[in-house]
Formats: structure tokens, C-alpha cells, sequence
């Protein structure tokens, strides 16, 4: 391929080369720059397989705590106020195999009651929470 230097007395002999060099010149730099993150070694513990299965859990029933819109507590649907609730969660906290809490809130009921029940359960230790609907 022929190019012309503009004056059209012939084509042109020479190629401009500095382009070339100036993408080069950048690829370089994007190589040198990212070779180092590539080669970068990065810890993660990850969890070791065991031959032991889980502890076997379904036995347990979970316990419902029902929270009507008046803020009155329903422990597996026997009423009881917040000191009897706050003994349940004593009890269930000793446990080694603790059962999960479902909590059922009524739709209106003021957030304050669900917030003191879950504060409750988190100072007494459990872990195991869900919401269940009515």
C-alpha cells in the first residue's frame, strides 16, 4: 500500500512510527501496572470438610411468640407478660440444642414490642430467630 505525501509527485516511503510507539508505550504501562495485582496472593480461610454431620435439630418444635396489636405476648399461645417471656428465653438459653423463636406480629402492631423482643432474646443468647405470618 502506497501513501502520498500531499504534493502528488509519488507515494511516500517512510511510515510514521509514532503512533505505534505511543500504543505501545501505553500497553506497556497497563502491563506494568497490572501484573503486580495478578500475581498478588490473597489469604481466605475456607472452611475445612468434616465427616461429622450436623447435629440433628429436627426434634425440636419451634416456639411461637405472638405479638397481637395491643403489644400483649403470646407464648405457644398462652398469654403472658414481659418478665414471663424474658424466664422462657432464660430457660431456653441454657439449652446446648437451643429451638428456634418464631415471632408473629400482628400487622399493626407498634414496632416498639418486636424490638424489645428481639433485644430480649439477643441479651439472653439466642440465635435462632424467625417471622412467621398470621
Amino acid at each position: 500500500m502506497a501513501f502520498s505525501t500531499g504534493s502528488g509527485k509519488g507515494p511516500m516511503s517512510e511510515i510514521n512510527v509514532t503512533p505505534l510507539v505511543d500504543v505501545m508505550l501505553v500497553l506497556l504501562i497497563i502491563f506494568m501496572l497490572t501484573a503486580p495485582i495478578v500475581t498478588h496472593d490473597v489469604k481466605i480461610d475456607l472452611p475445612q470438610p468434616t465427616n461429622n454431620p450436623p447435629p440433628d435439630t429436627d426434634h425440636l418444635d419451634p416456639i411461637s411468640l405472638r405479638i397481637d396489636a395491643s403489644g400483649a405476648l403470646y407464648w405457644n399461645d398462652v398469654p403472658v407478660d414481659e418478665n414471663g417471656m424474658r424466664a422462657q428465653m432464660a430457660v431456653i438459653a441454657q439449652q446446648t440444642n437451643q429451638p428456634e423463636i418464631q415471632i408473629n406480629a400482628d400487622d399493626v402492631v407498634a414496632y416498639e414490642y418486636v424490638a424489645r423482643a428481639l433485644a430480649d432474646a439477643k441479651s439472653y443468647g439466642l440465635t435462632k430467630i424467625g417471622f412467621t405470618e398470621q
